[in-house]
């Protein structure tokens, strides 16, 4: 998966804009007439019974600064999902917190955090459960030189253990950053991000765990070759069983441009990273380059990922590229966006070898937009525009953060739009047979985001059963809370 996801995306056209992205890019696009960028499904499936949205139990006592988001989501069976987040209490720390049957318990500080956090901005970046009650949640803390250092703990039959710092990344650099994390089954998952090392380069990292022990993380094998501009990390992983896992990542190149890599796990050895074929013709670097945010393996060898590429002509364009029987096929264009000079993909989904779905946002003359699309054996079909956001996203920013499928054409899509006050709001949008459903607001959201500002910012999906999300918003105080929110 994503998502450092929220620190990584480039948030909606409008900060492109702001950035600047060529002459022919969302500058020029959107002053364009408008078009129908992407096709909308006929005869979509209504979205899924997500139940109303609650604020995380335990969080108003433990969030006493007000500023608590929930990162990331994931269920391993039916009513049965962890999530993870952050809180501040004076200073940032991680929270966990469980679902069991149906119900959310409180949430608790991780443990062994206190400790290690004596800097006082502890995040969480990803919680992956491989199966009910046997979770692992990685992410950053900062120490007491102030420096950020690469934590995960493990939970094994329902009980949290001990926060550890990551071993090995002590030795590889002075500033380490866990992005990304997956479980392939209890006790075995694997790790990803970034480290500096003793020149002050940002190299990629990987760490396995095996049988419930955490290995010495290393250099991702092959980006030595690749970042010669001296500035990797992986941004996306997925393993799809004990010791099979693929990651994804950008660096700089020798030209300073930023390119993008896959690099699978085989029998718990890890290859050499690859630059994502066909990406060395699509992406023509300028201002922004590729950058990956996405991988997700249905069985070993076959996954795969999105992101987007810079054009020629300065434009963003979003990419998917798949993977079978172990072999990385070519990048390509998401097939279906008229592209007015910025799409991103940002979450993927595999739910059977050649059968997943990607969302994203694209721009359009009225702002952005929100898009999903399917694969279908080995296929990539038309993107759409998500049905009914259109309706919601009079404000013009619409974006999908995380997609999650429990079968082949049963999904589910969280993210953001904003409303015609410009305030911004949560949505999920659920597929059914392969027809995606109306987005709606969360529900219960309209409730509790008085403030006016609410994402969801992970969804997860049991194999064949019912989804999760989580997110923040802001209360009648514009203090940010975490929330979740689940399928009955």
């Amino acid at each position: 998966m994503r998502r450092s996801r929220l620190s990584a995306v480039l948030i909606g056209a409008g900060s492109l804009l702001a950035l600047g992205a060529g002459a022919s890019s969302a500058s020029a696009a959107v002053s364009q007439p408008a078009a129908p960028a992407v096709a909308t499904a006929a005869g979509a499936a209504q979205a899924g019974s997500f139940g109303t949205a609650i604020k995380v139990p335990g969080t108003a006592t433990l969030n006493t600064s007000g500023n608590a988001v929930t990162v990331s989501v994931s269920c391993a069976s039916t009513g049965n999902c962890s999530a993870g987040g952050f809180y501040t209490a004076g200073a940032t720390q991680a929270f966990v917190v469980n679902e069991v049957d149906g119900t959310w318990g409180k949430a608790e500080e991780i443990p062994g955090t206190a400790t290690l956090n004596q800097g006082g901005n502890a995040q969480v970046s990803e919680v992956s459960c491989a199966s009910a009650g046997n979770c692992a949640v990685g992410g950053t803390y900062t120490d007491s030189s102030g420096s950020n250092q690469a934590f995960v703990a493990s939970e094994a039959n329902g009980t949290w253990g001990t926060a550890q710092q990551v071993p090995g990344t002590a030795a590889l650099g002075g500033e380490t950053t866990l992005d990304v994390l997956s479980c392939g089954s209890a006790g075995n998952c694997s790790a990803g991000g970034s480290y500096s090392d003793s020149s002050g380069k940002f190299q990629a990292f990987v760490a396995s765990e095996a049988s419930g022990t955490w290995g010495t993380a290393r250099e991702v094998p092959g980006t030595a070759a690749l970042n010669q501009g001296g500035d990797a990390h992986v941004g996306a992983l997925s393993c799809a069983s004990a010791g099979n896992c693929s990651a994804g990542g950008s660096y700089f190149d020798a030209s300073g441009d930023t390119q993008v890599f896959v690099v699978n796990e085989a029998g718990g050895t890890w290859g050499a990273a690859q630059e994502v074929p066909g990406t060395a013709t699509l992406n023509k670097g300028a201002i922004f380059g590729a950058q990956l945010f996405s991988v997700s393996c249905a069985t070993a060898g076959n996954c795969a990922t999105g992101g987007f590429y810079t054009d020629g002509s300065g434009d963003i364009v979003a990419f998917v590229a798949s993977e079978t029987s172990g072999t990385w096929g070519m990048a390509q264009e998401v097939p279906g966006i008229a592209n007015q000079g910025f799409a991103q993909a940002l979450s993927v989904s595999c739910a059977s070898a050649g059968n997943c779905s990607a969302g994203g946002d694209f721009g359009t003359s009225a702002g952005t937009q929100a898009f999903v699309v399917n694969e279908a054996n080995g296929t990539w079909g038309d993107s759409e525009q998500v049905p009914g956001i259109a309706t919601l996203n009079t404000g013009g920013n619409a974006i999908i953060n995380s997609v999650s499928c429990a079968s082949a054409g049963n999904c589910a899509a969280a993210g953001s739009y904003s409303d015609a006050s410009g305030h911004t709001q949560a949505f999920v949008a659920s597929e059914a047979s392969g027809a995606w459903g109306t987005a709606q607001e969360v529900p219960g959201t309209a409730t509790l985001n008085k403030g006016g500002n609410a994402t969801a910012d992970s969804v997860s999906c049991a194999p064949g059963g019912n989804c999760s999300a989580g997110g923040s918003y802001s209360d009648k105080s514009f203090a940010i809370q975490a929330f979740v929110a689940s399928e009955s």
